[in-house]
């Protein structure tokens, strides 16, 4: 049977989870995955898991944060006057925002804190700092 490499197109369906057990995302009840191996489609630890499979394997595998989505970064979370916020907008925890940097790119960013005059916005992706478990069924390559 043919296994993965990197350059194949596979699909899976999967089931990442936290190491509490809490569910993030799963693909059941969805069409599977489709990404191309060792393309840096999807992070590092997932890419490398499914290298060597073949139609039909399923295996969990544990991701640790260096290959997930990386530590939290302070140097992320950011401070902005309220006054820089839409007059008819009200910023609360938990809220999630779209914000431009200088050369056009888009990003997401969660209001962590709001103050009187100043609203937190953290830019770490949701999962960084946190070690992921996914169980993986390769379904096809190619």
């Amino acid at each position: 049977m043919q296994q993965v490499q990197k350059g194949d197109v596979v699909n899976v369906h999967y089931h990442g989870k936290l190491t509490d057990g809490t569910t993030f995302d799963s693909s059941e009840g969805r069409e599977p995955l489709q990404f191309t191996a060792g393309s840096e489609q999807v992070i590092k630890g997932f890419d490398e898991a499914v290298m060597g499979m073949t139609a039909g394997d399923k295996k969990t595998v544990n991701i640790p944060v260096t290959e997930a989505y990386g530590p939290r970064n302070e140097d992320m979370i950011m401070e902005y006057p309220t006054t820089d916020f839409p007059a008819d907008m009200k910023p609360e925890v938990g809220m999630e925002l779209q914000m431009g940097d200088d050369s056009g790119n888009v990003f997401p960013v969660v209001i962590v804190e709001v103050n009187a005059d100043t609203v937190m916005l953290d830019a770490n992706h949701p999962l960084a700092g946190q070690d992921l478990i996914f169980d993986v069924e390769l379904v096809s390559i190619g």
